[in-house]
């Protein structure tokens, strides 16, 4: 519907004109005229963005930009932390085109936040805050640091604005610190130089390098030598990881941003860092990252908000650490104002919405001034009413949404128009188009009211009106202004789309409109404001524009209907697509336990969703608290089909806890994990391994010593484990039997008077637990214990070598007698005034006859080339006695 006066409308529509005895075209506002058809407000073509500027560049000038579309062209001013800048009272401030010049910056009477403000006749629009921030650089300070098996050397910059960048340099520059497989790691978050696992070559002065990156200037400077001494040790302690370098317990991200979590852990060996998503799996696009330091996660999206553990890991044990990331939203419309012409005394109504994470808040303004609930004015956050409007209430109006991360403006233009006849008696009505009077036709209605109806509107009805009114006290007229536009029209409707997974797609719509009016899209996704990154509105031949929705890396919840809306001032049209995504199924639902037995478990669970693709296969993963990792299960059958709901899960180990989750997969990829089920145990069962490491020997005479390895847990299979051995003389015909309790016993020592000295025995064992007894290990031989050696060496002979060493030889002994088989020799020497209590002594290596060379205080023995002397010794029968425990 459009109104008299210089109306707005798309060719095609219908007019409704009425006709009253005086007709307002403007309003006032300190005297300046706002003319409906000819004026518009201030609509911002440039708004002013963040500057960051280096301290001390005094001799350029920080420049914010403003420029407004305004008819008449707009007038400017500007605000510095909310109050005007001295524009022509300070002449470090210049106002060029509406930008404005700050000549010498200074961050202490400088630094702030500007905005600017564009007015004319029409109304004043304010822009979004900029930030004026001033860098500079630290002048760090060096930190001594000693050696340790994991170590830290400070960078401890001051304050410093923006963010810097860390290297570290070892010795001279540019000699940057390397990761060494893992030793050394910088943190981006403290500049600290963090070592896992010092060594020898680590010795050296170490410099800490930072660079500040500014837009029109990057500053590096380096810190005095950091020291680090790494003392040597003959036996470095290892030692499980700890993890030093944590990110924080929880990290706010934006979307669309990237984040990056720290983790590094001190040990030795050198810790290796996996990293995983507790309530999910890690997205592919952080793949390069996840056995390093840094997790780096691009182009955040809500989904991948979650709990992120860091785990750290080497021989001797492991470390882990969890934190999450919180992922937030700058504000962004949803629901936008628009231009209103409204009839005086009548009641207008505004609204916009924001989405944004936390929330936004709403505030509006009136020709740059806050507008607050008084008198005729309703502020209900997102909503403004004004009734009973006056002409005073035409400006400019914005919609101003903000949380902590950003703030966005909706601007709009109120014009208030008066309409309203005063006659009596009822004058007599009729229309005029230029000087042609109207009548009724198939296009044109007077209405008894006096309202002229016009359908099927083209731009041949453009013109002036002019209604008259007339009775017997006198006549009275009123002129308008009837414009017509093109009516907005879609020429390129989004089609319907079927894509996978991970793919981009373009949905297009262009549309024409009338070239003297703005055009902007809008597009949403079941009702709701649509994702991915909408092109910016071109102009292409025939007056059209194009505004294509391009959703980037498509994902599940990307599907649904999609509506385009292209929209001006005075119309809007849409149309309607459907989008379709395929991807890798959803978690199956409900795995429950539907029997157990001592190696095999029965699942059942629920099919999940498809998302467009049937499901191909299912994998059943399982863990344990001795392997708490998920690895996939060997199941029965071997590959389970699409279609099917349970499962054996097979191979298993008995009196094992264990619990399963189903991943779905199809053409496109493997889904996501299910819910795990309840932990289960499996059934008891006789042991199936053998002890292993069986040996022994040594102890005191007449005992005989059987130590074993102890089985792990995993291979226990039931409580109320120990162990069996049988043991008999080598050649003996009846076995000795002993138990031991207790799955941590290592050894066996049987005591019995009547053994031989350096008896060789026949061992072996084998496990029991509750269920029963395993299988016997294979034989092994362990000799009763020994006696010290009764014969000594003969023809010993020492001769000097030099002034300061002695050589000493001799016959070697029988290496295996009836009381045990000889070790090694040990040398005694003195000199003659000394007595030979207080001789130094010396043993041997091995058997073979040592020559000693002593020199000083030091001594040491080489081996020249002599046969080694071989012997065999017989076990003489002696009577036993029944054995007993140790």
């Amino acid at each position: 519907m459009g109104y008299l006066g210089m109306g707005h409308l798309g060719m095609g529509h219908l007019v409704w004109l009425l006709c009253f005895s005086s007709l307002a075209l403007s309003y006032a506002a300190g005297g300046d005229v706002c003319v409906s058809g000819h004026n518009s407000g201030p609509v911002f073509e440039g708004q002013p963005s963040n500057v960051l500027f280096p301290e001390g560049l005094t001799e350029e000038p920080v420049i914010f930009t403003c420029q407004a579309r305004a008819s008449p062209a707009a007038t400017y001013r500007w605000k510095v932390n909310g109050t005007d800048v001295p524009l022509g009272g300070d002449s470090r401030y210049t106002l060029v085109a509406g930008n404005l010049l700050i000549g010498g910056p200074q961050r202490g009477r400088d630094a702030g936040s500007y905005q600017c403000l564009a007015s004319n006749r029409c109304g004043t629009v304010l822009s979004q805050p900029a930030n004026l921030r001033f860098s500079f650089s630290p002048s760090l300070i060096p930190q001594a640091v000693s050696e340790g098996a994991g170590s830290t050397l400070s960078c401890q910059p001051p304050a410093h604005y923006p963010v810097l960048s860390y290297r570290w340099f070892f010795n001279e520059f540019p000699v940057f610190v390397k990761p060494d497989g893992g030793r050394w790691f910088v943190s981006q978050a403290t500049g600290n130089l963090h070592l896992a696992k010092a060594e020898l070559k680590d010795t050296g002065d170490y410099y800490c390098f930072t660079t500040n990156h500014m837009d029109v200037h990057t500053k590096s400077v380096f810190s005095r030598a950091n020291q680090l001494t790494v003392l040597p040790d003959a036996n470095p302690r290892k030692s499980a990881p700890k993890i030093k370098v944590r990110f924080p317990p929880e990290t706010y991200t934006l979307t669309g941003e990237t984040a990056r979590l720290e983790c590094f852990a001190y040990g030795n060996p050198v810790p290796a860092l996996r990293w995983r998503k507790v309530d999910g799996s890690l997205p592919p696009k952080v793949v390069p990252s996840a056995d390093t330091p840094t997790l780096t996660i691009p182009n955040l999206g809500f989904e991948d908000e979650g709990v992120y553990e860091c785990e750290a890991k080497n021989a001797e044990g492991q470390d882990s650490y969890q934190g999450r990331i919180i992922v937030q939203a700058r504000p962004e419309w949803t629901e936008v104002m628009s231009n209103s012409e409204v009839e005086i005394s009548s009641e207008m109504r505004w609204s916009c919405a924001a989405a944004g994470k936390p929330k936004p808040s709403i505030h509006w303004l009136r020709n740059g001034l806050p507008l607050r609930t008084q008198d005729r004015i309703e502020v209900n956050g997102g909503q403004l009413r004004i009734s009973h409007l006056t002409l005073e209430d035409s400006g400019m109006y914005q919609c101003v949404a903000e949380n902590k991360h950003g703030t966005i403006y909706s601007n709009a233009e109120l014009r208030v128009q008066e309409c309203s006849p005063r006659a009596a008696p009822k004058p007599t009505l009729f229309w005029s188009r230029g000087t042609e009077l109207l009548t009724n036709s198939s296009r044109v209605t007077v209405t008894p009211e006096g309202n002229l109806w016009i359908t099927n509107i083209s731009r041949a009805d453009e013109g002036k009106y002019t209604c008259f009114a007339e009775n017997y006290l006198g006549k009275a007229n009123s002129t308008g202004v009837l414009s017509v536009r093109d009516a907005t029209k879609i020429t390129l409707a989004p089609s319907n789309a079927d894509i996978n997974q991970g793919e981009n797609v373009t949905l297009q719509c262009h549309a024409s409109h009338d070239p003297s009016m703005d055009l902007t899209f809008t597009w949403s996704l079941n009702g709701s404001p649509g994702p991915g990154e909408i092109r910016r509105a071109l102009p292409s031949p025939g007056g059209q524009t194009i505004g294509d929705l391009l959703i980037v890396n498509g994902q599940l919840r990307h599907a649904g209907k999609y509506a385009c809306t292209a929209q001006t001032v005075v119309d809007s049209t849409s149309a309607a697509a459907r989008l379709v995504v395929r991807g890798p199924p959803g978690p199956p639902g409900g795995v429950v336990i539907k029997d157990v037995n001592e190696t095999v478990v029965e699942l059942g669970w629920s099919r999940g969703y498809d998302n467009h693709s049937p499901i191909g296969k299912y994998v059943v993963r399982g863990r344990s608290p001795l392997a708490p990792g998920w690895k996939q299960m060997r199941t029965d059958p071997p590959t389970i089909e699409g279609n099917a709901e349970s499962a054996h899960v097979i191979g298993l180990l008995p009196w094992m806890d264990y619990e399963f989750q189903v991943v779905a997969s199809n053409i496109l990829g493997s889904g996501e994990p299910s819910m795990p089920s309840a932990t289960v145990r499996t059934r008891q069962a006789a042991p199936t391994v053998a002890p292993s490491g069986l040996g022994g020997g040594g102890g005191d005479r007449n005992e005989l010593i059987i130590t074993w390895t102890p089985v792990a847990r995993e291979y226990q299979n039931g409580d109320g484990f120990g162990y069996i051995l049988a043991f008999r003389k080598r050649g003996a015909p009846l076995w000795l039997v002993e138990r031991v309790a207790g799955a941590d016993s290592t050894r066996l020592i049987y005591n019995n008077q009547s053994l031989s000295l350096y008896c060789p025995f026949e061992v072996k064992i084998k496990a029991y637990n509750s269920q029963g007894e395993g299988p016997f290990s294979q034989t092994a031989t362990v000799y009763s214990a020994e006696e010290e050696p009764t014969d000594a060496p003969r023809r010993i002979n020492a001769s000097a070598l030099t002034a300061f060493e002695i050589m000493v030889s001799w016959d070697p002994v029988e290496h295996v007698t009836p009381y045990g088989a000889v070790q090694g020799y040990e040398i005694r020497y003195w000199r003659p005034q000394d007595r030979r209590e207080a001789a130094d002594r010396v043993r041997t290596a091995g058997l073979r006859p040592q020559a000693l060379k002593a020199s000083g205080p030091s001594r040491s023995t080489t081996s020249p080339s002599w046969p080694q002397q071989l012997g065999t010794r017989v076990c003489p029968p002696k009577p036993s006695s029944p054995p007993r425990n140790p």
